[in-house]
């Protein structure tokens, strides 16, 4: 066990998804020391439990949210032009067929979602009859009308980890499976306990920042004097994953009778992403699972509407996560704001701490962005906002045209499957030739644990994305979890327990 102090960093970060993420590489790229710390490993929670979308939230204007809305809308576009390579638009379609809401309000939405937020490159809202267009196809109910509107698809856990490795790049400490034990102000300062596999150690910090997530409560405890002027409310959303439902690259936002709504989303190539659920969450974060009434919701959700309908057999998995939303007193979790909310604790003599209660991962930027500008006070001399508009780690490819540069490192690597070159360059996008290096055919690339996940690819995550276990690999960094034969999660444990 070490009991060494380091130097006082700037800021200290406590949590890894996409919230801490962020405010660790805004607060890099403006001059600061950064040292984040993660208990787990980077969107191991809910960052990585999401519905996989960068969007407006449509639903979010029955609640009155417009300022909500309108900061998601004008990031969606933003944030797709950033990483265009784990970042990709995504019509959907709303069937009217058995909508709890009248057509002219769902349109007079779609208006507003349209041009709430400057949208420049995305296709705006049509009308369509659903017995005449490719979009109806699968429905069991193509009477009537439809609704077709654009918003974007993400890698989420992916969009994580290009945060971090942005930070890292410009300095950061970036530390995962690194516990924060305690805090306590001393000297105008944080001096903290954190711990690794390593042991204990102290460090120091100028500002903590609370990026904790469902974690947010837990963290102002480990704080003896904390004044906390807001409250968490924890909500679980599930979503089950089922062979394909229906032809075509597009999803839908199906209504319920309850007035709640439920994507189903082309997921993988070859499955559906169904979901999400908002149910309310009293245990610990870590433990949410899908619950049986969460899975028959969903199903019947599905039913409802495609005459494909699959059954509690059919889902090859699923998967929970806890929003660690601001509490604003609603009275039921779907009405619960969606917003976010930055309390700051600091006075004259208390050094400050800025915990971060609810968001989304489309307004992460802004958000970040928001939360160096509160300490903005505390570090006169940090550089000014500047990630609108700044490329992610790989985003850099020629007219964030992702399609030609596919192209383009297909041909430069002609020899590898097509297949595996795409799912590289929409994972790693300009990165991927450094993972490929010199390689030309397969057997270059090392050992195939299964699914074209190569013992190459394996080094350089551990490398540079700081993967260490299988599933970490498989279920976050890769997602080829679904796609591997029986026996790869083993082989690659087997692997990273070697080095």
């Amino acid at each position: 066990m070490s009991d060494e102090t380091t130097a006082t960093v700037d800021l200290l970060v406590v949590g890894g998804g996409i919230n801490g993420a962020g405010i660790a590489r805004d607060a890099t790229g403006r001059g600061l020391s950064v040292l984040l710390v993660e208990q787990d490993d980077l969107a191991a929670h809910t960052s990585s439990a999401s519905t996989k979308l960068i969007h407006g939230g449509l639903r979010y204007l029955e609640y009155g949210e417009i300022r909500l809305v309108h900061e998601a809308l004008v990031e969606r576009e933003r944030l797709w032009g950033m990483a265009p390579h784990i970042i990709s638009p995504l019509r959907f379609v709303l069937p009217q067929t058995q909508s709890p809401r009248p057509a002219w309000m769902v349109r007079l939405g779609l208006f507003l979602y349209d041009h709430l937020g400057g949208r420049k490159k995305l296709p705006g809202t049509e009308t369509i009859r659903l017995d005449r267009s490719p979009y109806g196809a699968g429905l069991r109910d193509t009477r009537g009308k439809g609704f077709v509107y654009s918003d974007c698809r993400v890698d989420d856990s992916r969009l994580v980890v290009l945060n971090a490795r942005d930070a890292a790049d410009r300095g950061a400490d970036i530390r995962t499976h690194t516990k924060l034990l305690a805090a306590r102000r001393e000297d105008g300062g944080w001096v903290a306990t954190i711990v690794d596999a390593a042991g204990e150690q102290t460090v120091r910090a100028r500002v903590l920042v609370n990026a904790a997530g469902p974690w947010v409560a837990d963290v102002l405890g480990r704080v003896p004097d904390a004044e906390a002027h807001r409250s968490v409310r924890l909500v679980k959303g599930s979503h089950i994953v089922v062979p394909r439902l229906y032809a075509g690259e597009h999803a839908f936002m199906l209504q319920n009778p309850d007035r709640r709504i439920v994507f189903t989303i082309p997921y993988q190539g070859a499955f559906t992403l169904v979901g999400t659920t908002d149910e309310p969450w009293d245990g610990a974060p870590a433990d949410a699972t899908i619950s049986a009434a969460e899975t028959h919701y969903l199903l019947e959700t599905v039913a409802r509407y495609f005459n494909n309908a699959p059954s509690e057999a059919d889902i090859v998995w699923s998967y929970a996560g806890i929003r660690p939303l601001y509490d604003d007193k609603a009275g039921n979790a779907s009405a619960v704001t969606r917003d976010y909310v930055l309390d700051l604790d600091a006075g004259q003599a208390r050094a400050p701490m800025l915990s971060v209660f609810g968001g989304k991962i489309t307004t992460y930027r802004k958000l970040a962005e928001h939360a160096l500008g509160e300490l903005a006070r505390f570090f006169p001399e940090a550089g000014a906002a500047w990630t609108a508009g700044a490329v992610l780690p790989g985003g850099d490819m020629p007219g964030a045209d992702l399609d030609a540069f596919v192209a383009q490192l297909q041909r430069e690597w002609p020899d590898l499957p097509p297949a595996l070159v795409l799912r590289l360059a929409r994972a790693y996008g300009t990165k991927a030739r450094i993972l490929l290096g010199t390689a030309r055919v397969m057997a270059d690339l090392g050992e195939d644990l299964g699914g074209g996940l190569t013992t190459r690819e394996v080094d350089y995550l551990r490398t540079h994305e700081w993967a260490r276990t299988a599933e970490d690999i498989l279920y976050r960094r890769s997602k080829l979890a679904l796609h591997v034969p029986p026996g790869t999660a083993a082989r690659l444990g087997a692997y990273l327990a070697q080095a």
